[in-house]
């Protein structure tokens, strides 16, 4: 038999003395707990994905770095085995995919599903009320999602350290010219360390859930959801990011290698742009003795050169040391975000949704 609720059952419902939250976090679990073991499982394969993989790599830099002489043959073979570990996994493209799928597949469905079915009406009518059933869904998963999600950032900034060398070991690691390196705040490894990737991935469920309420189908939620966390990770990667804090500019040669270098420009001696094509006029014109020690291309610098026919080069960058204040001021805007989004999504459940 099909139950039907009428408007009577709505007012009913409404007056009647609410369920106690205890309640409503244990039916947000029956209704998703499908979803929220099959993520559970994901993060727990990518974990130990992770974490045997891992223990690989930081044994390969270990042994790559502890080598000497650097210039040996031997250690050679060795930087080329730490180079190759995990291959795959060294550009950070797979876990950047985890976040709009969580927004996807968990968070488009969380209330799409129910206002696509009808079936929202019926829970009205059980002392949930409106703004309680959105909250109760919302808080409960998303507060696992990020607590879930923060514990495999952990992991993934453990995983990528070797990427990262200590002050200690940078001078002897720069001697390792083919070894692999990358800066705190490389595109794709930046948002999966520290308190970022957390964030991503609460900001996702929150482009999700509010795509659904808005839609009110599952299948066109999930590809807005996707398509929107494309355009907010391309915007703030792309523009704001590296805006947080104004750059370092410096007219100096020695930028650290672990910088993210925002924009370099040459001047001529009269402090006007130098083009392209004026910079390889002069470089044409290098006498070969100007080539280094007997003419040993390796130790030209094109840089230094330049810089002694009269041009400077001012370049703009952000210190690695930046990097955590980076990471607290995109966690917190994601986090505002997400609460905005949240707080969007039970406004329109209250005002919109009949």
């Amino acid at each position: 038999m099909t139950t039907v609720a009428t408007a009577a059952d709505l007012r009913r419902g409404a007056s009647s003395e609410p369920l106690p939250w205890r309640r409503m976090a244990w039916v947000t679990w029956c209704q998703h707990r499908g979803a929220l073991i099959g993520v559970a499982l994901l993060f727990l394969t990518l974990a130990v994905g992770f974490w045997v993989g891992g223990l690989q790599l930081h044994h390969a830099y270990a042994v790559a770095v502890a080598c000497h002489p650097a210039s040996s043959y031997a250690c050679n073979t060795l930087v080329d085995r730490f180079n190759g570990t995990n291959d795959f996994l060294a550009n950070g493209g797979l876990p950047q995919l985890i976040p709009p799928l969580i927004g996807a597949f968990l968070g488009a469905p969380v209330l799409a599903r129910e206002l696509e079915s009808g079936t929202f009406r019926f829970a009205w009518t059980q002392g949930f009320g409106r703004w309680r059933w959105t909250l109760a869904k919302l808080v409960a998963l998303g507060v696992v999602v990020t607590a879930v999600a923060g514990a495999l950032g952990a992991l993934l900034s453990w995983y990528f350290q070797p990427y990262f060398p200590a002050a200690s070991q940078a001078i002897y690691v720069s001697n390792h010219l083919s070894i692999r390196t990358s800066s705190p705040f490389a595109p794709l490894l930046f948002d999966l360390r520290g308190v970022a990737f957390a964030a991503w991935t609460l900001a996702a469920f929150a482009v999700g859930v509010l795509a659904g309420v808005l839609i009110r189908r599952v299948v066109a939620a999930i590809v807005v959801t996707l398509v929107g966390y494309a355009g907010i990770a391309f915007a703030v990667g792309g523009y704001l990011r590296q805006r947080y804090v104004g750059p370092v500019v410096t007219s100096k040669l020695d930028v650290p290698d672990s910088a993210w270098v925002i924009s370099q420009h040459w001047l001529t001696k009269a402090g006007r742009p130098a083009s392209q094509a004026l910079l390889n006029q002069v470089l044409l014109k290098t006498p070969p003795a100007a080539l280094g020690k007997a003419g040993d291309p390796k130790s030209f610098s094109l840089s230094h050169y330049l810089v002694q026919q009269g041009f400077t080069q001012w370049t703009a960058y952000q210190p690695a040391s930046r990097f955590w204040t980076f990471q607290w001021i995109e966690g917190g805007c994601l986090v505002a975000l997400s609460a905005l989004l949240m707080a969007g999504t039970i406004w329109w459940v209250r005002r919109k949704v009949a």
